[in-house]
């Protein structure tokens, strides 16, 4: 099934930001989208706007640090489209702080978040997509995949783990499904807001003055998805052109 319309494509963290723009982009170019957050009245909200505009789409809520909750949601999608050919994991926090600061329960939250929130959506696609004979995981990681910065040391770590994770799911896989990451530089989204300590907020809102608009990601995983099956397009870094990250 190569390009986007009819493909049924699963979105973690559709209430906002990265995951919204997506989700109304592709359903705009002919895709199912199934969208999935805590906050259904984003979700219901979103899922009315695209149907109006003639997309189609559905939404339930889902907390992807419960390996349940994501496995209800892929067989909910399953059941309203008979198939699924996308899932992109990209739910996300980003509270940053030093490390002297001991924000343990918010490292705590970004790995059950970032990290295992990843695997779950693996674990409860990759047996579907291996009986299908195709699909596609999308997975987001961050520029903090790719370098490390003062007060960002956890949440790098779970975006270098997106990135490790990722390679080895596509060297397991084999030719019949396509994995690729999407990493984002920064971009509009409500994950500064994520933010509890001073230092932190500060410099990074004055980081995001250069923010470019959720929709170029949605963009750069709209071309991924596009491609014909047997291209694997399995790394994009999007950010800012005046970034000097």
């Amino acid at each position: 099934m190569a390009g986007i319309k009819g493909k049924v494509v699963v979105i973690t963290g559709a209430s906002s930001g990265i995951g919204e723009a997506t989700a109304r982009l592709l359903a705009r170019q002919g895709a199912h989208v199934v969208l999935g957050a805590r906050r259904t009245d984003k979700l219901e909200e979103l899922t009315k706007a695209i149907t109006a505009e003639g997309g189609s789409a559905r939404y339930r809520q889902l907390d992807v640090t419960r390996r349940e909750d994501m496995e209800a949601f892929v067989e909910f999608a399953l059941g309203a489209f008979g198939r699924v050919d996308v899932i992109i994991n990209n739910a996300g926090v980003m509270p940053l702080s030093k490390l002297d600061a001991l924000k343990v329960d918010e490292w705590n939250r970004m790995i059950d978040v970032n990290i295992r929130g990843v695997l779950h959506g693996i674990a409860a696609g990759l047996p579907l997509m291996k009986k299908q004979g195709s699909g596609q995981f999308i997975n987001l990681s961050s520029i903090g995949g790719h370098a490390v910065s003062p007060t960002a040391a956890v949440y790098c770590a779970t975006k270098f783990a997106v990135m490790a994770i990722s390679e080895g799911l596509r060297q397991e896989v084999g030719g019949d499904i396509r994995v690729t990451v999407i990493s984002p530089g920064v971009t509009t989204s409500e994950l500064a807001d994520t933010i509890s300590d001073p230092l932190a907020r500060d410099t990074m809102k004055e980081f995001r003055r250069i923010a470019i608009p959720a929709d170029a990601i949605a963009r750069a995983i709209a071309y991924s998805i596009e491609q014909p099956d047997d291209v694997d397009v399995s790394e994009i870094i999007v950010r800012p052109t005046a970034s000097p990250y």
